[in-house]
């Protein structure tokens, strides 16, 4: 049903976006650094963020290690921001020590919010110290634990760990090498369904001769309730291609009309992306034309919102434009080592999207950091119709810093047009 009805959007709008547009750095966006490495070895990775827009709060969330290895990480501390007339004052950083169980190491913080009862689920994964990503695909023995933990106070306080790794995923793990989730946010759509972004390395066979490495393939899934958070669900993988770490994002096409969208990272040239107007069945999975990945790819992010009635449709764009959300994203555009292809994790870049239907509608990318930048978070403050991005940046190393920025939906327009 859904691709029937894009062959109609396409049929109406028949031009499309540029491969990439030409890289600004006119103009870069005030940051504050929120987590910063310290000379005895310890390092800040993996930023996640959520804004609480009834408490004007923002929560940053990050792991702490002892270096930049993730075998090294240790534990997710947060800092909490009061949003007040376009800047943020923030907290002191706060170790969150429930979120952690004993002999393992946590990683990839994911908050996702319910709104009616407005509570927060912060999921993460514990994973045995000591034991890396590769030796669990390796020997096909998952090591991490699908665990998360509560806040009714907009982050003041936080509840005791709850681990859901039986209940969630019964005898699905037994197939997966490893899996995590995130990093990055989670969504609530409009249906009220809670989604948390996640990976898996799925096992497709096995042979006692050769190493369960050999025939593993990762996958981007996710993990969605229809409670309100009271119990969860695994979905299917989407499996038309190779990739890891995703985020979700809901484009609204009619009050009763909600595609979901998927983009995630990939170890090709370019960004994968699904959409679904069944979100237990992702209907079109295809490579994001205009979206570069880096060499050995890097985790991304992408948040959907509704077009502000002060912007118009740019004045060098002549198709026309049907009534939805539109995309905006952040990733490292790096320097090209051919056509095709990205060589490292520098310059992060905004791209968006104005017709995220389409297969090639991304204009950008306006380089809001330049120098070493990797993982990123990206939310969109509606009443103010201004972006709020986390990501790790430095001046010799990605991992040097953690960086927070808002800029509003005019500079992306007249930073990419």
């Amino acid at each position: 049903m859904l691709r029937a009805q894009l062959a109609l959007v396409s049929i109406e709008t028949d031009g499309a976006g540029p491969e990439c547009g030409t890289m600004s750095v006119d103009f870069l966006p005030r940051k504050d650094i929120l987590f910063e490495s310290e000379r005895n070895g310890v390092v800040y990775r993996i930023p996640s963020l959520l804004y609480l827009k009834k408490h004007k709060t923002f929560l940053a969330f990050a792991e702490k290690r002892t270096s930049a290895r993730d075998v090294d990480a240790k534990i997710l501390v947060m800092r909490r921001g009061k949003h007040i007339k376009g800047s943020v004052k923030w907290e002191d950083e706060v170790p969150l020590e429930t979120a952690m169980l004993p002999g393992y190491r946590t990683m990839n913080p994911c908050p996702v919010y319910e709104r009616r009862r407005g509570v927060i689920f912060l999921f993460f994964i514990c994973v045995k110290e000591g034991v890396s990503e590769a030796q669990q695909i390796w020997w096909g023995k998952a090591s991490a634990r699908l665990c998360h933990v509560l806040s009714r106070d907009a982050g003041a306080s936080w509840s005791g760990l709850k681990d859901l790794t039986h209940s969630v995923l019964d005898n699905q793990s037994c197939k997966w090498g490893t899996f995590g989730v995130g990093p990055g946010h989670g969504v609530q759509t409009q249906e009220e369904r809670l989604i948390v972004p996640a990976y898996a390395y799925i096992i497709r066979r096995e042979c006692w001769l050769i190493p369960p490495w050999f025939f593993t393939q990762p996958h981007s899934l996710y993990f969605y309730s229809d409670d309100g958070g009271d119990s969860w669900k695994v979905s299917e993988p989407i499996t038309e291609y190779q990739a890891l770490e995703c985020e979700l994002a809901e484009i609204t096409i009619t009050d009763s009309y909600h595609v979901l969208y998927c983009n995630a990272r990939t170890n090709g040239c370019r960004r994968m992306e699904a959409l679904s107007q069944d979100p237990s069945n992702i209907e079109i999975v295809r490579l994001a034309k205009g979206l570069s990945e880096t060499k050995g790819g890097c985790q991304g992010s992408v948040v959907s919102f509704q077009p502000p009635k002060s912007i118009g449709k740019p004045s060098n764009r002549h198709e026309p434009l049907i009534e939805m959300s539109w995309l905006v994203y952040t990733h490292p555009t790096g320097e090209p080592c051919c056509f095709f292809h990205r060589r490292n994790r520098t310059n992060l870049g905004v791209y968006i999207n104005l017709m995220p239907l389409k297969p090639k509608h991304w204009y950008g990318p306006w380089i809001i950091q330049t120098g070493p930048s990797g993982y990123s978070d990206l939310i969109y403050l509606d009443e103010i119709e201004t972006f709020a991005c986390l990501y790790e940046c430095g001046a010799s190393k990605s991992w040097e810093q953690i960086a927070f920025c808002l800029f509003t939906i005019e500079d992306v327009m007249e930073n990419i047009f």
